[in-house]
C-alpha cells in the first residue's frame, strides 16, 4: 500500500468508535483528516487523540441535512484545497418490529443512515469529479441482507450499498472509485450497551467465534482508500467474521 501521504480525508461519525478508528488509521498512513460528528466535545476529544500521532482537525455539522453536508465539504475545499477520501460512517439504530415500528423510528434512520450519504456524495462528488480522483467509502452492514426488528436499518443500509453501487458507474470516469465496507458485530459503545448474556449470544453466531474490533474495519476501509486500489470500483467488503455467509 502506497498509503494516503498528502491526501485529505473526511470521515463522519468519526467522534466515537468505527468512526474514529478509521479517522486514526487514516492519520497514521499521511492523511490529513477532518473529523465530522453532531455532538462537539466527543468530536474535539477524538480530533485531540489523533493529533500526537497524525495530522486531524474537525468540523461540526448535521451532515443529515443538505446544509451540513455542503458546509463540510465547504470548509474542507476552504481550508484544505481538495477532497480526496471522503468516508461515510454516521449511522444510528432505532430496532424493532415492523408492527410496532412508528413513523418516527423510520424516517430518522432512513435520514441519518442514508440521505446523509446521499447529501456528502454529492457534495464531495462536485469536488472530485474537478480533482479526477477520488476515494469514497460508504460504511453499510452486514444487515442489509436482511435482520428481525431492523426493516428501518435494512433498509438504509442496503441503500447505502445500492447508492454506491450507482456512483461507481456514474463517477468512475472520473478516476473516482466507490466502495462499501459492510461490517457485522463489532466491539463499539452500542455493542458493549448490551447485557452481557446478550452480548456472549451474538458472538457465538459468530462463525469464527468473537466479535470484531474497530481497528479491523479501519483497515479495511485503508485498503479501499489507498491508491493502489484504484482498479477496484462498486464493490462491497464484508467485515463480520462469515455472518454474510451464514451464522451458527
Amino acid at each position: 500500500m502506497k498509503g494516503f501521504e498528502g491526501r485529505i480525508a473526511l470521515v463522519t461519525g468519526s467522534g466515537q468508535g468505527i468512526g474514529e478508528a478509521i479517522a486514526k488509521r487514516l492519520a497514521l498512513g499521511g492523511a490529513f483528516v477532518v473529523l465530522n460528528d453532531v455532538v462537539p466535545q466527543r468530536v474535539e476529544d477524538a480530533a485531540a487523540k489523533i493529533a500526537p500521532e497524525g495530522r486531524a482537525d474537525y468540523f461540526v455539522s448535521d451532515i443529515a441535512t443538505k446544509e451540513g453536508a455542503e458546509k463540510l465539504m465547504g470548509y474542507a475545499r476552504e481550508k484544505y484545497g481538495r477532497v480526496d477520501i471522503l468516508v461515510n460512517n454516521a449511522g444510528i439504530a432505532k430496532d424493532r418490529y415492523l408492527t410496532k415500528m412508528s413513523d418516527e423510528e423510520w424516517e430518522e434512520v432512513i435520514r441519518v443512515n442514508l440521505s446523509s450519504q446521499f447529501f456528502t456524495c454529492r457534495a464531495a462528488g462536485r469536488i472530485m469529479m474537478e480533482q479526477k480522483y477520488g476515494r469514497i467509502i460508504n460504511i453499510a452492514s452486514r444487515a442489509w441482507l436482511g435482520g428481525p426488528g431492523q426493516a428501518n436499518y435494512s433498509a438504509s443500509k442496503g441503500g447505502v450499498v445500492s447508492l454506491t453501487r450507482t456512483l461507481a458507474l456514474e463517477m468512475g470516469k472520473f478516476q473516482i472509485t466507490s466502495n462499501v465496507v459492510a461490517p457485522g458485530l463489532i466491539d463499539t459503545p452500542l455493542y458493549r450497551q448490551l447485557k452481557p448474556e446478550v452480548q456472549e449470544r451474538l458472538a457465538k453466531t459468530v462463525p469464527v467465534g468473537r466479535v470484531g474490533t474497530s481497528e479491523e474495519v479501519a483497515d479495511s476501509v485503508a485498503f479501499f482508500a489507498d491508491d493502489d486500489a484504484g482498479y477496484l470500483n462498486g464493490q462491497v467488503l464484508y467485515v463480520c467474521g462469515g455472518r454474510s455467509v451464514g451464522s451458527y
